[in-house]
């Protein structure tokens, strides 16, 4: 007797159309967006096609901001991938609804609404406190460093660009001669389209000019922050070199000015930005996402404290952050900002650093702080409440490198990022 199998027809039709909510479980991801996304205000998002005027018919702002949100929640940055998932995944149809923007769409809609995303960051924390997910009473700061979309094959060091300019402008002058040299002369020559080259070469040497341009500007802008006069001669220490003359080492990326080069974890450099995120205590829900083109965490810890209370309207009971957030101007700037600081002074298992009551009070007052009891206490939750985003970030959302470039835009993937993490992190909590 043959087997009997649940009937397979492949080619039967649907006689009556589907409902979308048979094709995924209760619970899933993607509803959970999709109702967040409906309670957000996306009036920002319309008001930018409201005007009308000669133009395709848009597709709808909410499935737009939808489909992003969860593309990033699950790990897919890629506007050609989104565009594949939106035939081949089950979750991204429901939240398509049928529509099916190109690649070139989705890139677009981004780019264009940097700043509308990054209002939406707050919107979720916001929505995430009323769920009783925030409570702004502990938070923990920390930085990690995630790679540009720059090549780290055109960049370019302070020195190389001083040697590939003399040797360009000699390569120009010669190929100016010899289109100048007569016809006759040019009979023995390989056939050469000269003109073509010298607008090459001049091309490569303007790029390399603007670039070695603004890395004497940052050098500039740097040295008078230490307090160096313009007028000083080079002499020992940190002013081996003449004012505004950046070391033979300093690079500078073409494709992604903005990002700098800086030390990854596991050893190495990459053209990259520094994230800073804020997160509360209560469920991991980062309040404050920042992002910086300066390896140093030192000056975030007021930005980070500023945007939580500018967008909460509360500043946190107490904030901790590890020692790369150490300063004396810092602490003396948040002295009383209503806010309990714990920072660590000097490096984990390597013991504090000694400071001077008189110079400097507030970092001797913090170190004392870290040696009693309740700082000891405060301070060994840090690494449980920061660390795990920026690890959730890396490996299960899988982000690593942003998609666009420069500050303002990277900033602005930045709080995508996050918000995504966040709606996630929600949907997970509200279902427990």
């Amino acid at each position: 007797m043959p087997a009997s199998y649940i009937p397979y027809e492949p080619d039967q039709d649907f006689l009556l159309p589907p409902s979308l909510k048979e094709w995924l479980p209760e619970g899933h991801l993607a509803y959970f967006i999709s109702d967040a996304v409906d309670s957000l205000d996306l009036g920002a998002f319309h008001a930018r096609y409201a005007a009308g005027g000669p133009r395709n018919q848009p597709f709808d702002p909410a499935m737009m901001v939808k489909v992003l949100v969860y593309a990033y929640a699950t790990g897919v940055f890629s506007s050609r991938k989104i565009a594949r998932k939106l035939h081949e995944d089950v979750a991204f149809r429901v939240l398509a609804a049928g529509n099916h923007p190109a690649h070139r769409t989705i890139s677009d809609f981004r780019a264009f609404h940097l700043k509308e995303f990054s209002e939406l960051f707050v919107q979720v924390v916001r929505l995430a406190r009323e769920m009783g997910l925030v409570k702004l009473g502990t938070l923990a700061v920390d930085g990690t460093k995630v790679k540009a979309n720059a090549s780290r094959h055109k960049a370019m060091s302070y020195g190389h660009m001083v040697k590939a300019e003399a040797e360009l402008k000699a390569q120009i002058a010669g190929l100016m001669e010899r289109a100048k040299a007569v016809d006759a002369a040019e009979k023995h020559e390989p056939e050469l389209d000269v003109p073509a080259e010298i607008a090459r070469r001049q091309d490569r040497l303007q790029a390399i000019q603007q670039a070695r341009l603004r890395l004497e500007q940052r050098q500039r802008e740097a040295e008078l922050q230490r307090g160096r006069d313009p007028d000083d001669p080079p002499r020992g220490g940190r002013y081996k070199r003449p004012f505004g003359v950046p070391e033979d080492k300093a690079q500078e990326n073409f494709t992604d000015p903005d990002s700098r080069i800086m030390k990854r974890s596991g050893g190495g450099f990459d053209a990259s930005y520094n994230a800073q995120t804020a997160v509360d205590e209560a469920a991991h829900i980062i309040v404050a996402a920042e992002l910086t083109n300066s390896g140093s965490d030192a000056a975030e810890l007021p930005r980070l404290l500023a945007a939580v209370k500018r967008d909460l309207g509360q500043a946190p009971a107490q904030v901790l952050a590890d020692t790369g957030y150490r300063s004396e101007a810092v602490f003396e700037r948040l002295a009383h900002s209503g806010t309990d600081l714990v920072v660590a002074i000097g490096r984990e298992g390597k013991g504090q650093l000694p400071f001077h009551a008189e110079r400097k009070p507030h970092s001797a007052a913090m170190a004392a702080k870290l040696r009693s009891p309740e700082g000891k206490q405060a301070y060994r939750k840090r690494k449980w409440i920061a660390e795990p985003p920026n690890g959730w970030i890396k490996s299960v959302l899988g982000f690593r490198q942003f998609s666009l470039r420069g500050l303002h835009r990277v900033t602005a993937e930045w709080k995508l990022v996050c918000m995504a993490l966040n709606l996630r992190r929600m949907c997970t909590l509200s279902a427990a």
